[in-house]
């Protein structure tokens, strides 16, 4: 057993906590390893674990020490892994205690996800630091020669349970006050804020099938509430406009988040956590990447499409990728959904497929522990 140090600065807020969460709790339940969470933004953390303190400097939950990250930083020893996530900088006075020990230390800078193919060949290249320390630059991906997609080991099994079990569905659906109505296309919205929202409404509202549209706090409730030009939503309100019944949901933990996704047909999501749950809920998705100066996002967009979409029929990945183009650009979702619906057997089937192939691949944990032996036997 090694102790890891996982440090997360909150920037969007709950992708990259999402992220780190997940990480530190699979690498003490599956790897047995004593892992510390540095957060510097416990709000965000609790929204994601809501028995968690906000106000507690050290506090343990599913087997992981969740330590404030707070200025001055307090003196800790390193541990033997030190995971950087998403490139924010270490504190200076523990970077220092790292360069003056004798004890070595794996330093990793976790980066975001990508599907571009410049990625396998950055994985896993060396860093040189000051004070003679070194760096490690480690990719998630979706292809050989990356790390991975963090993955639970009984993830799909849980998954594939709860999809066969409708009285259990219902059950959850009805835990969070939603009865889903017969015949009813059940999707869940989950987005930064986004002008293409009323475009797409409009069509579902038009749609000859009900949409059952479930919609957790968030970012795009403004969007929302101009579109039906109430009062302020809030979690349990209801809404109905021709063909599509919305319903605000409250913020729910993790885990509850995993079967919302599992109960849908299409998940539309943002940033990256709960992009790669909505891949493994085995279902047509929708990505609303997150926008980056000089349109930088648009190239790993594209990159992921193209990989995703590789295997479709071609008119099913020209509806596919033109829906999600629309989305990102905030304009033309009107005109993307009826391909959509059209291509929608070939995506269900694909969903479910995509998701076999990238569970064939080492999940993210494991390669990360692989990394640390391959480390340590060099080392040695």
């Amino acid at each position: 057993m090694a102790r890891w140090d996982i440090f997360c600065s909150v920037v969007d807020n709950y992708g990259d906590i999402g992220v780190t969460w997940r990480l530190a709790r699979q690498l003490a339940a599956e790897q047995g390893h004593a892992v510390r969470l540095w957060v510097d933004e416990l709000g965000a953390f609790v929204r994601l674990c809501p028995e968690a303190s906000l106000d507690a400097q050290c506090q343990h939950w599913s087997g992981v020490e969740v330590r404030q990250w707070v200025e001055p930083f307090p003196a800790v020893e390193p541990a033997q892994v030190v995971v950087e996530a998403f490139a924010c900088q270490l504190p200076a006075s523990y970077i220092e205690a790292m360069t003056v020990s004798s004890t070595r230390r794996l330093w990793l800078n976790l980066e975001y996800l990508s599907a571009e193919d410049w990625v396998a060949g950055f994985h896993g290249l060396p860093s040189p630091q000051p004070g003679g320390l070194q760096k490690f630059f480690f990719f998630p991906g979706f292809v050989e020669g990356t790390g991975g997609l963090l993955r639970e080991a009984d993830l799909l099994a849980r998954r594939r349970a709860f999809q066969a079990d409708a009285q259990t569905q219902q059950a959850f659906l009805q835990s969070l006050g939603v009865v889903r109505e017969p015949e009813a296309r059940l999707i869940s919205l989950f987005a930064y804020e986004n002008a293409g929202l009323a475009g797409w409404l409009d069509a579902l509202a038009a749609d000859p099938q009900p949409t059952h549209l479930l919609v957790p706090q968030g970012k795009i409730l403004a969007d929302l509430q101009t579109w039906l030009g109430e009062a302020p939503l809030t979690p349990g309100d209801n809404s109905r406009c021709g063909n599509l019944l919305i319903h605000v949901l409250p913020f729910v933990a993790q885990d509850d988040y995993d079967r919302l996704l599992w109960c849908c047909d299409l998940n539309a999501v943002r940033g990256e956590d709960s992009f790669i749950r909505a891949q493994w809920a085995g279902r047509p998705l929708l990505w609303h990447i997150y926008p980056q100066e000089e349109g930088a996002h648009w190239d790993k967009l594209e990159a992921f499409l193209a990989i995703y979409s590789a295997d479709l029929m071609p008119e099913a990945a020209a509806a596919q990728a033109e829906f999600w183009r629309a989305w990102n650009a905030g304009e033309g979702m009107e005109a993307a959904w009826p391909a959509l619906l059209a291509a929608w057997p070939a995506l269900q089937r694909h969903a479910e497929q995509w998701c076999d192939q990238q569970a064939a691949r080492s999940d993210l944990a494991t390669t990360l522990e692989q990394f640390y032996l391959n480390w340590l036997s060099y080392a040695a």
